[in-house]
């Protein structure tokens, strides 16, 4: 990805859901211009959901999602449901997709009422108008809709963009605490676990974020912090650490200059910071046999010290002094049933969207079961995280004194 591309994770997701042969793909395909899905008559065409990241006018950047049916049935058909319903997790925008001739099913009727609960802005396309109209758009977000004419289709990208300005993310990575002319700097090791000849998501992101507001930022490895801070002449407003290097980085830089890392930053700019230090208590009440789940929204090579299977347990147990069970899960993967966890350890987040980085911790929240990031663990187990949470005062206040 080029600095000028907008990452997935921050484009709004759009999904459409609906039951099978009611004209979903055909829809998609319609709205977007391309064939994005393949088209048939034949009912559950749609095994697994369909996902492009493009330019949608008069969106802007987006991730149109095509569904599998949620009506499919046998156990393969649950699978898919299941997977739907997974989508849901991490859509900013919904469209039910009906038959403009029949009334809403039990199953549609549900599915709408599990937007409203999760309060995903949504509309319900009633497709196949050209077939004939049994009755006129009745529901609330209605509109009448034919993939194979083109009816109505530009009011339904319409409508969808203005739906899109209300979820538009305004916040910034880091830019919003600095002044033009200010300096940042950024410590990214360079070891075994990073990518050849490329820097990771959040890196690229926030060299962007900092040069928006006009700034300068500088980059180094986690061994040449003093020096390069020597450089400027103590004139660095703040340093943003991978939080891997936070016990390391922590002693080269000076009280008086503020210190965080990037999955913090990413906790802020998702909005869920605040619940995630006060997850971190938890971490110290952790006993021998309790299970610990520590989750990852990316899919990724592991290395042999890989921060997730391997660093992270090894700080865990040294900081509790416990031998915890541990169950790892990565990318779509979130376990339905969190109540058997005693704490849930969960990576930056930068490969989810807002809405899909809420929904988890949501449900963590819902099943009494504290959630940290990485992070906010890595600050809290090295004694920092006061410190870290500076930039902060609002969310230093949880800490209490």
């Amino acid at each position: 990805m080029s600095l000028n591309d907008t990452a997935s994770a921050d484009r709004i997701h759009i999904g459409f859901f609906g039951l099978r042969n009611a004209g979903k793909s055909s829809l998609v395909n319609a709205v977007t211009g391309q064939a994005l899905s393949v088209v048939s008559d034949v009912k559950g065409t749609t095994t697994d959901p369909v996902r492009k990241a493009m330019e949608l006018l008069p969106l802007g950047p987006v991730v149109i999602i095509d569904t599998p049916g949620l009506d499919d049935e046998g156990e393969l058909g649950e699978m898919r449901v299941k997977k739907a319903r997974e989508i849901l997790a991490k859509t900013d925008i919904a469209v039910l997709v009906t038959d403009a001739r029949e009334p809403l099913s039990p199953l549609e009727k549900e599915l709408v009422e599990l937007f409203k609960e999760k309060k995903t802005p949504y509309i319900i396309a009633q497709n196949k108008s050209d077939l004939g109209r049994a009755r006129e758009a009745e529901e609330a977000g209605a509109i009448l809709v034919s993939a194979k004419t083109g009816e109505n289709i530009n009011a339904l990208k319409e409508r969808l963009g203005g739906l899109a300005k209300l979820k538009k993310n305004d916040k910034k990575i880091v830019s919003d605490m600095l002044s033009p002319g200010d300096h940042v700097l950024l410590v990214i090791p360079i070891d075994e676990a990073a990518p050849k000849g490329r820097l990771i998501l959040p890196q690229q992101q926030t060299i962007r974020d900092v040069l928006d507001a006009h700034c300068s930022v500088t980059c180094c490895q986690d061994t040449e912090v003093a020096k390069t801070l020597a450089l400027f002449d103590g004139k660095t407003r703040m340093v943003i650490t991978d939080s891997q290097a936070f016990g390391r980085v922590s002693k080269e830089v000076p009280a008086d200059i503020p210190l965080t890392s990037f999955s913090i930053l990413f906790a802020r700019y998702k909005g869920s910071l605040p619940e995630l230090v006060r997850g971190a208590a938890a971490l110290s009440k952790i006993e021998d046999g309790d299970r610990v789940l520590i989750s990852e929204g990316c899919t990724h090579h592991r290395q042999c010290n890989d921060i997730g299977t391997v660093k992270m347990p090894g700080w865990i147990e040294s900081f509790s002094g416990a031998k915890p069970s541990f169950t790892f899960t990565s990318g779509g993967e979130y376990p339905d049933d969190l109540s058997d966890f005693k704490v849930i350890v969960h990576c930056g987040g930068c490969m989810l969207n807002e809405t899909e980085m809420q929904n988890r911790i949501e449900r963590a929240v819902k099943a009494g079961v504290p959630i940290v990031n990485y992070g906010v663990a890595i600050a809290h187990m090295h004694g920092i995280l006061r410190r870290s949470l500076e930039l902060f005062p609002d969310v230093l206040k949880i800490l209490g004194k």
